[in-house]
């Protein structure tokens, strides 16, 4: 696969930061926001960035692990929640109304025949991955396939002038999946993190743990993004991590959702380091591994609101801080233009 991921420009940094020095305010004085305006400002390679045609896509997928108890639910939540979502009833429906994001549901291996649903982006790479407890969850040309139509998706969007992606996952047992990759692709301890996922109570997380252990024992701790996503990943994973190298590729923010959405980045940074600049990362997630991704990757999330639903829920609940940093950026008057004085 052939990438071509800018790096940001250093020269411009300077002038982006001398701009915001210069708005009628303490040099500092709106914190974070003055970073993620310099990123924003960086990624689209401009003094005057925007917003212009965001869009939330929620990739939906299934797992043959999920089968052999790795999740409170079962399986078929996973073709419910995409009914739920494309009759507007979910939670990120509703965030993505209030937050004025578009919203794009896709198939991306839901073990389930959904026909001609309106709405439905259809990219079904197979009906769930497979067991990874037995053998690889996909193979090689699977993985490929996936990755490629979530690159692809990701430079039609660019092509609709989409300047921000923010990024969601429903797939039930995906939290397991992203807990072996993570695995996988830091060397943290595997314990460290599996967590509860959708709820699970302590009889129902030592079970988790042990299954995981078992595909370990069967797969083995493959450290190649490829080969670890093959192994143990799934379809709307390797759909996401394409989406973000896409993504980065047209230079559009990436909006970095939870756990899963973080697993998949942990794919897409290992094969292109520079896909990191033109992530956001926008929340803390209840799930404990999530916080020890973040630290691996050496960032810092936006927002902490204890939330684990996925579908890009914190995504989407931190999308306005951006538009607030894009917005002083562009329309704050600066010390010379309001007739303020400036600090001696």
């Amino acid at each position: 696969m052939q990438l071509s991921i800018d790096a940001l420009d250093s020269a411009l940094a300077e002038t982006v930061k001398q701009k915001i020095h210069q708005k009628t305010k303490p040099p500092g004085s709106l914190g974070r926001l003055e970073a993620l305006a310099l990123q924003v400002a960086l990624v689209q390679n401009t003094e005057a960035p925007s917003l212009n045609n965001p869009q939330a896509v929620v990739f939906a997928g299934d797992h043959g692990a999920a089968r052999a108890g790795v999740s409170a639910y079962p399986q078929d939540v996973t073709w419910q929640m995409v009914t739920n979502f494309l009759t507007g009833g979910a939670a990120i429906n509703v965030f993505a109304r209030q937050a004025g994001l578009g919203l794009t549901v896709v198939d991306a291996g839901v073990a389930h025949d959904f026909g001609a649903t309106p709405g439905l982006l259809g990219a079904k790479v197979a009906h769930g991955t497979r067991d990874y407890l037995t053998e690889p969850a996909m193979t090689a040309a699977q993985r490929d396939t996936a990755i490629d139509r979530g690159r692809r998706l990701a430079h039609d969007l660019a092509d609709d002038r989409c300047q921000a992606l923010v990024l969601g996952e429903m797939g039930i047992g995906n939290t397991a999946s992203a807990s072996l990759l993570t695995h996988c692709l830091t060397g943290l301890p595997l314990d460290a993190v599996t967590g509860r996922g959708t709820g699970l109570d302590d009889a129902g997380l030592a079970r988790k743990r042990d299954l995981l252990a078992r595909a370990l024992s069967r797969g083995g701790r493959p450290q190649a993004p490829l080969d670890a996503l093959a192994e143990y990943g799934g379809f709307e994973i390797a759909m996401m991590a394409g989406a973000m190298l896409g993504a980065a590729e047209r230079r559009m923010l990436i909006l970095v959702d939870g756990f899963i959405v973080t697993a998949a980045l942990l794919v897409a940074h290992a094969l292109a380091p520079a896909v990191l600049p033109y992530c956001v990362f926008c929340h803390a997630s209840a799930e404990g591994g999530h916080r020890l991704q973040l630290d691996h990757l050496g960032v810092a999330p936006l927002l902490q609101l204890d939330l684990r639903l996925g579908e890009g829920t914190g995504a989407a609940l931190a999308f306005p801080l951006l538009r607030a940093a894009v917005g002083f950026l562009n329309e704050m008057a600066s010390f010379a233009s309001a007739g303020v004085s400036d600090r001696i």
